[in-house]
C-alpha cells in the first residue's frame, strides 16, 4: 500500500506530506483546489515526464517522495530480479526536479526513470480521468480476459511465445534460402576455401598467447642480455665492486669482533643469510641467461606462425575461438550448400511442423479464453447491474481466426453491450457515454480484484457523470474494492465520500500574496461539514 506522499515546492504546493489508509482515501476540494496536482505528484514521482514549469515560482528545484509498503512475495521477488531491494518491506520514491536535471532514487540509490517505471507497475495503478476511454480498444479488452484467467493461460501463453519465435526465425531462414544455382556454387566454393584455409593452420586454443610472450622474449633477447650481464657484474664476486665480493668483505670484519659481543654475532648471521640469498639469485640467473641463448631458426618459426594466426584472426575474428567458430560455421554451409534440396525439404517441414504446433497452442489458449469468457461476461453483468444499468446485455466474443495466429494467440477479443431493452449488443465504442464507461470500467476492476496483484489503485474522478442513485450505487461498489485493495479516489460526489476510511481535503488560499495549495486530513466532525458543502450548502446549520 501507499503509505505516504510528500510534496515540496510544485505548482502550488509549497510543501505537504499525506499519510493514507487502508481501504478507501477520498480526496475532495472546490473545483480549481489543486486535486489534480496531487495525482499529478504521483505520476512524476513514478516517472512522467517532467516539466521544469512545475517548480513553485522562486524555488530551485521540486521534490515528491512516495513511501510504499507491501509484505507480497511476488512483488519482492520481482523487485528483487530488477535488482531493487526493499528496507524493511519499504520502497521510498523519490524524485528531484532541477531547471537543469532530474534525480530519481529508490531507498536512496540513484535510479533510471525506466526502473521507476517498472517498480511502479507492480505497486499501484492509476486510473486517470480519461483512462476509461483505453477500454474502447480491442486490445484492452484482451489484456482483460487474459487477466481474469492468468492462472490457466500463463504457461500456455509463454509456450507459444517460444515456439511462434522459432516458427518466426524458421520463416525468415526460409525466405532467405532462395538460391540460384550460380549463386550456390559460389557460396560453397567460398565457404570450402575459407574451410581449408583454417583447416590448413589447424590453429590452437591460446597458442597464440603462448607465442607472443615467446616472440616478445625473442625479439628483445638483446636487450635482456644486456641487462643481465650488468646486473651479474654489480652482484656478483667478480670484481672489486661486485656486491657479493663488498658483502664477503664486511661478513670478515663482523666476524673478526663478533667474540667482544653477541649483538655483533646476530648482525653477521643476518649478513650471511643475505649472503646465500644472493648467491642463489646469482646461479639462477646465470641459469637462465645460458637458456637466453638466440636461435634465428626458432625465431624466424615463430614469427611465421604468428603471422599465420593473426592473418585467420583478422580474418575470422579478433580470436582464435571464433576462428574455430567460423570453420564449424563453414562445415555447416557445406553441408547444407552440397544437401541443399534436402536441406530446404527439411526446413519446409520443421516450418510446417512449428505452424501447426502454433495453432494448436493458439486453440488451447483460445478454448480457456472462450470458457471464461463466458463466466467472466455473467460476473461483469451482475456488477454492472449494481452500478444501475437496468436490464443490461453485456457478452464478451472470442472469435478466433487460423490467418491471425501470433505469439498472443489468434483471438480477436471484444466486448458488446446493449443498455436499452430491445437493442442489439453492440461494441462498446459504439453504444455507451464517458459517464457509462467510467462506470464500466469500475464493474471490470471489482470483478477482477482478487486477480490483480497490485494493492493500491488511484481512481481521477471516476464519478463523472453520474449522481442520484446511480452515484450511491458507485459509492457501494467502490466500497467491496476496497475491501482488497487501497484506494485513492478525487471525487466531487458526497456519497463516496461518506464511505471513506480516510476523507482528505485540499484547499487553495492566498499566503503572503502568493496562492498556495494545503491537503489536510479530516476529521470525523469535519468531514461531515465537508460532506455538508459538497451537497451544496452555503452555510451548516
Amino acid at each position: 500500500m501507499l503509505e505516504s506522499l510528500r510534496v515540496k515546492n510544485l505548482a502550488l504546493i509549497e510543501e505537504a506530506e499525506v499519510d493514507f489508509k487502508e481501504g478507501l482515501n477520498v480526496l475532495t476540494g472546490e473545483t480549481g483546489a489543486g486535486k489534480s496536482i496531487l495525482i499529478g505528484s504521483i505520476n512524476l514521482a513514478l516517472g512522467a515526464k517532467a516539466d521544469k514549469d512545475l517548480i513553485r515560482t522562486g524555488k530551485e528545484f521540486a521534490y515528491v517522495e512516495l513511501v510504499f509498503y507491501t509484505k507480497d512475495e511476488n512483488v519482492l521477488e520481482k523487485a528483487k530480479e530488477m535488482d531493487i531491494f526493499p528496507e524493511d518491506d519499504r520502497f521510498i520514491i523519490s524524485r528531484k526536479i532541477s531547471q537543469t536535471k532530474s534525480v530519481s532514487k529508490i531507498n536512496g540509490e540513484t535510479v533510471t526513470v525506466k526502473q521507476i517505471k517498472e517498480l511502479a507497475e507492480l505497486l499501484l495503478d492509476i486510473h486517470g480521468q480519461h483512462e476509461h476511454q483505453s477500454l474502447l480498444k480491442e486490445s484492452k479488452q484482451k489484456e482483460i480476459l487474459d487477466l481474469y484467467c492468468s492462472d490457466k493461460l500463463a504457461d500456455l501463453k509463454q509456450e507459444l511465445k517460444e515456439v511462434y519465435k522459432e516458427y518466426k526465425a524458421v520463416k525468415e531462414q526460409l525466405s532467405d534460402e532462395t538460391l540460384d544455382e550460380a549463386s550456390r556454387k559460389k557460396e560453397l566454393s567460398l565457404a570450402e576455401f575459407e574451410l581449408q584455409e583454417i583447416d590448413d593452420a589447424q590453429p590452437l586454443i591460446g597458442e597464440d598467447e603462448e607465442l607472443e610472450s615467446a616472440y616478445k622474449k625473442m625479439v628483445n633477447s638483446k636487450r635482456i642480455m644486456e641487462s643481465l650481464n650488468l646486473a651479474a657484474t654489480h652482484t656478483g664476486n667478480e670484481g672489486d665492486n661486485g656486491a657479493g665480493n663488498l658483502i664477503g668483505r664486511a661478513i670478515r670484519e663482523l666476524k673478526s669482533v663478533e667474540n667482544f659481543d653477541d649483538d655483533v654475532a646476530a648482525l653477521s648471521s643476518q649478513l650471511m643469510e643475505i649472503e646465500d640469498y644472493l648467491s642463489d639469485f646469482n646461479r639462477n640467473m646465470h641459469s637462465y641467461m645460458q637458456s637466453m641463448e638466440f636461435d634465428e631458426s626458432d625465431f624466424r618459426k615463430t614469427e611465421d606462425r604468428l603471422n599465420v594466426l593473426n592473418h585467420l584472426k583478422a580474418k575470422y575474428g579478433d580470436s582464435i575461438e571464433k576462428v574455430l567458430a567460423h570453420q564449424k560455421e563453414c562445415e555447416e554451409t557445406i553441408d547444407r550448400l552440397t544437401n541443399y534440396e534436402l536441406y530446404q525439404a527439411e526446413l519446409v517441414n520443421k516450418e510446417q511442423r512449428l505452424h501447426r504446433e502454433v495453432l494448436e497452442l493458439c486453440g488451447k489458449i483460445s478454448d480457456i479464453r472462450k470458457e471464461n469468457a463466458l463466466v467472466l461476461e455473467e460476473e461483469i453483468k451482475k456488477a454492472l447491474t449494481e452500478l444501475n444499468f437496468l436490464q443490461v446485455q453485456f457478452a464478451i466474443w472470442v472469435e478466433p481466426s487460423d490467418e491471425k495466429a501470433s505469439a498472443d494467440g489468434f483471438d480477436d477479443i471484444q466486448m458488446v453491450i446493449s443498455t436499452n431493452p430491445g437493442e442489439k449488443m453492440k461494441p462498446l465504442k459504439n453504444v455507451v457515454s464517458g459517464g457509462e464507461l467510467s462506470r464500466i470500467m469500475l464493474a471490470i476492476k471489482t470483478c477482477l480484484a482478487k486477480k490483480d496483484e497490485i494493492d493500491t489503485l488511484v481512481f481521477d474522478e471516476i464519478d463523472t457523470g453520474i449522481s442520484g442513485k446511480t452515484a450511491w450505487m458507485v459509492s457501494e461498489k467502490m466500497g467491496k474494492l476496497a475491501a482488497c485493495h487501497q484506494l485513492l479516489c478525487i471525487t466531487h460526489l458526497p456519497q463516496i465520500a461518506a464511505r471513506a476510511n480516510a476523507h482528505l481535503f485540499i484547499e487553495k488560499s492566498i499566503e503572503n500574496d502568493a496562492t498556495v495549495t494545503g491537503i489536510s486530513m479530516l476529521s470525523e466532525e469535519e468531514s461531515i461539514e465537508e460532506l455538508a458543502r459538497m451537497l451544496g450548502g452555503m452555510s451548516i446549520t
